[in-house]
């Protein structure tokens, strides 16, 4: 397998990923869920994502669909395809699985997955992080990583249109 097909084989469709995750967990592997946009992969993209993957064997990281994104964002986004962001998520070593989904919030893709870590950045709270709930329901838990000030997708984009 070549290494582009070894990145594209970490893009998941759902019903894939709960295969994949559920033999995993037979294992004995904690499986640690995020999810985002990811428009414009930056800095605070990579911290998150390294430090969700130290909270457990197996990060999966939820992709916001373009429509999705535009149905969030606005218009004007995503500036980057679904399929150009998940496979730049890919093709990090600590991300091991990545699934679009699209749906305005990543409740259903959670609940079937039933992480065993829900893990956003410190720009959110514990009762806004949607499926805490769920997930500390079924005996799991949810880390809060601390956000990394100067690194936003937004910001970027305001400043690239100064240029």
């Amino acid at each position: 397998m070549s290494k582009l097909q070894w990145i594209q084989h970490k893009i998941m469709d759902t019903a894939q990923l709960l295969r994949h995750c559920q033999g995993q967990k037979v294992n004995g592997r904690k499986i640690v869920f995020t999810n985002g946009c990811f428009d414009i992969l930056h800095h605070g993209h990579i911290d998150l994502l390294a430090k969700a993957a130290d909270e457990g064997d197996l990060l999966v990281v939820g992709v916001n669909t373009d429509a999705s994104v535009k149905r969030l964002k606005g218009t004007d986004r995503p500036v980057n395809g679904e399929m150009d962001r998940a496979l730049l998520l890919a093709s990090l070593l600590h991300v091991d699985s990545v699934c679009l989904f699209d749906e305005d919030t990543p409740l259903r893709l959670i609940s079937e997955l039933k992480p065993d870590v829900l893990v956003k950045g410190g720009d959110y709270t514990l009762d806004t992080i949607v499926g805490a709930g769920e997930v500390q329901q079924w005996g799991g838990r949810v880390s809060i990583i601390p956000f990394v000030s100067g690194y936003s997708t937004s910001g970027l984009i305001g400043k690239i249109r100064t240029l």
